[in-house]
């Protein structure tokens, strides 16, 4: 029987547990994606390695980034060693140490700014309402690429990135789904779509588990399945 490569299919590298809950959507939705496209018993070529998120959230606490980003060099070589051809850090917030995980490795990096570029191009989209943690919704490693790549971004006024960031933290990457948080994502996201915005970016991966298409009155953009479809498209080419 061939193997993948001779069948046509890289294998994804997935750096995942940041939170377990988005790996678990992002090997759900390349699987899925996998499986629609070629049908029958197909599904993806996956090396995973699952960090423990207590550790990694713990760096993030105190700014150690240069620590975190050894680590998910890591784990990105461990998937490469495993045969990956192609690493996805199954996160927004930890393209923050991007940077340092890409001079790491021996294969390309997907980044999901550049994922979540074409497909706000693509559907017409060219100012974006981002919610996400505070890290990514005011600094350039995010926000900041995304204008490069020719898109308005427009996020929440102080106090409700405070909020947006407390939720994630507090609730969702530890599995809450909160009725309150939801009303008051939803009141965030109309704000933004009152200040221009033309589709909400859910900037962080576990959002979705909290909003959805009718919680907003504009296209939602999910990253983490925007991120996982793009590697789909790169795996099989």
């Amino acid at each position: 029987m061939p193997d993948d490569h001779t069948a046509g299919m890289r294998t994804i590298g997935l750096v995942g547990g940041l939170s377990w809950y988005s790996t678990v959507g992002y090997y759900t939705v390349i699987n899925e994606e996998v499986q629609r496209r070629r049908g029958g018993h197909a599904s993806a070529s996956i090396a995973l390695q699952s960090l423990d998120f207590s550790l990694v959230r713990e760096m993030q606490e105190r700014d150690a980034w240069d620590e975190a980003g050894a680590l998910l060099a890591e784990a990105g070589r461990h998937c490469e060693a495993a045969g990956a051809d192609l690493l996805v850090i199954c996160s927004n917030l930890m393209h923050r140490v991007a940077d340092d995980v890409r001079a790491g490795i021996g294969i390309p990096l997907l980044p999901i700014t550049d994922a979540i570029a074409d497909r706000a191009r693509a559907g017409g989209h060219r100012r974006l309402g981002v919610l996400g943690t505070r890290w990514t919704m005011e600094e350039d490693f995010y926000v900041g690429r995304l204008a490069e790549a020719g898109l308005d971004v427009v996020v929440p006024g102080a106090q409700d990135r405070a909020m947006v960031d407390r939720v994630i933290f507090e609730e969702l990457t530890q599995g809450h789904v909160v009725e309150e948080s939801r009303a008051a994502y939803a009141r965030v996201a109309a704000d933004l779509v009152d200040r221009g915005a033309e589709a909400i970016l859910l900037a962080c991966t576990e959002i979705e588990l909290l909003l959805g298409p009718d919680d907003v009155p504009v296209p939602l953009l999910d990253s983490m399945r925007v991120h996982a479809e793009a590697a789909v498209d790169a795996a099989l080419g």
